[in-house]
């Protein structure tokens, strides 16, 4: 029987004597540089630096709105145009490329609370204060007519948010219960309940698009079945969830956005335990949407910037701010995965890059490759210290900066009492949780 088996001589690397210096492996291979990985790492330092030196996120602000910014919709066909919709009733479309307003509605008596556009881009839906939902056109009115819904709906209580079935004719409100509307009728096929609390938040799988989720003033995350028309089941969290926002990839996945200032990844077929908790933000986060791609997801929140996780990290990769944007209500990243937009209560909607450094425009064959060169040197060298200390680092405004300091503080406090308790207490008397099960109170099924 013959066995290959690998067999080095000791005398080819090791030092006879501690004095002796290191003995190198040297390939004689002439293409085969000497000081290739010295070299290629000053080219990956050198490219982080650049991209925190063109790291210029900002792109435009988008003024004319008389109250605070509450909601924000996509087109599902038009790239360049979305609506927002404001505290004060106004509604208005705008253009991306032009950056500009081109149509006004007053849609509402006090605030818009929802907007969501139909699957077809034809009309677009609204819901707000006074009770009512209605349907418009996304075109504006002819000459001579006037600016009138299609259809007006008046409900019973105050619908707090709507969205639209993927591919049917069907559109969902919540309130005081979640309602099924079919476009053509004035009564709802279905209503569904589960808890006494108002539903701030309603959304529709993009994937499984007869499962809905929604979320209850109560803490609980409910998930409903469209064609049996009653609730799946429901997780109830430590703190009340603002809104929660389906993964357009997996069909199973969603992040919801809470109070208690982290971001909690679910898979809904085990609510018991959150795939994922993001932490960074220092105060309520008020909303989250994803990027087309599934892999990324931005988030808003009161501690007034937006902030940018990969699915499966629990830490951010990017935070925006400015001097002037207070409280982010709303966010969106847009359909071709390569801007955000947010909405904030000082009246301003915000464009942003969603990769900082990118470079806008058409780029060279030359530029192109010298981009994928860099981006794979830097992934390369991610974790070098120095390197990992460049990437990371971001300016933060002070009062954010002060409070990560004390919040850190209080995190450690509870650390320490934790681990006290557990080193005085009987042996297994005393359970350890993991930082994942810490915020789920119950799953309701």
């Amino acid at each position: 029987m013959k066995m290959k088996m690998l067999s080095r001589n000791p005398d080819n690397y090791v030092r006879e004597t501690k004095l002796d210096l290191q003995r190198v492996p040297r390939n004689y291979d002439p293409t085969l540089h000497p000081f290739e990985v010295p070299r290629e790492y000053v080219r990956a330092l050198n490219a982080t630096k650049l991209e925190r030196v063109f790291a210029k996120p900002f792109l435009a602000s988008l003024d004319g709105h008389r109250d605070g910014v509450n909601c924000l919709a996509k087109h599902p066909k038009n790239l360049a145009t979305v609506l927002s919709g404001a505290c004060d009733g106004e509604v208005r479309i705008w253009n991306l490329t032009q950056r500009n307003c081109i149509r006004t509605v007053q849609a509402h008596e006090g605030f818009v609370r929802g907007i969501c556009t139909r699957f077809c881009g034809t009309s677009f839906f609204t819901v707000g204060d006074d009770k009512t939902v209605k349907q418009w056109k996304m075109d504006g009115p002819g000459y001579g007519e006037e600016e009138e819904p299609l259809h007006t709906i008046l409900g019973k209580t105050v619908y707090t948010g709507i969205d639209h079935h993927w591919k049917e004719a069907v559109f969902a409100t919540c309130g005081q219960q979640v309602d099924i509307w079919d476009e053509q009728r004035t009564n709802p096929i279905c209503s569904m309940t589960w808890g006494f609390d108002s539903i701030s938040s309603v959304k529709f799988n993009p994937v499984e698009t007869f499962l809905l989720g929604s979320c209850a003033s109560d803490r609980n995350i409910v998930l409903y079945d469209m064609r049996q028309a009653t609730p799946l089941k429901k997780v109830i969290l430590d703190m009340r969830t603002n809104t929660i926002c389906w993964n357009p990839m997996e069909a199973f996945i969603f992040t919801a956005a809470n109070e208690d200032y982290n971001l909690y990844t679910f898979d809904m077929r085990a609510l018991d335990t959150p795939v994922m908790v993001h932490m960074d933000h220092v105060s309520a986060v008020l909303d989250v949407d994803y990027s087309p791609t599934g892999k990324e997801f931005v988030s808003a929140s009161f501690d007034k910037s937006i902030r940018i996780f990969p699915v499966d990290k629990s830490r951010s990769r990017e935070v925006y701010h400015t001097k002037r944007m207070q409280h982010v209500i709303c966010v969106k990243w847009t359909s071709d995965s390569k801007y955000i937009m947010c909405g904030s209560d000082e009246m301003n909607i915000r464009l942003w890059k969603a990769n900082a450094s990118e470079k806008l425009g058409v780029l060279t064959s030359r530029e192109k490759a010298a981009k994928d060169y860099n981006q794979k040197l830097k992934e390369k060298f991610q974790h070098y210290p120095h390197i990992k200390r460049i990437a990371r680092h971001r300016h933060l405004p002070k009062s954010i900066y002060s409070q990560i300091q004390e919040q850190r503080i209080m995190k450690e406090a509870r650390r320490r009492k934790e681990v006290n308790r557990i080193k005085h207490s009987k042996p297994g008397s005393v359970p350890i949780v993991s930082e994942k099960k810490k915020h789920i109170v119950a799953v309701v099924e």
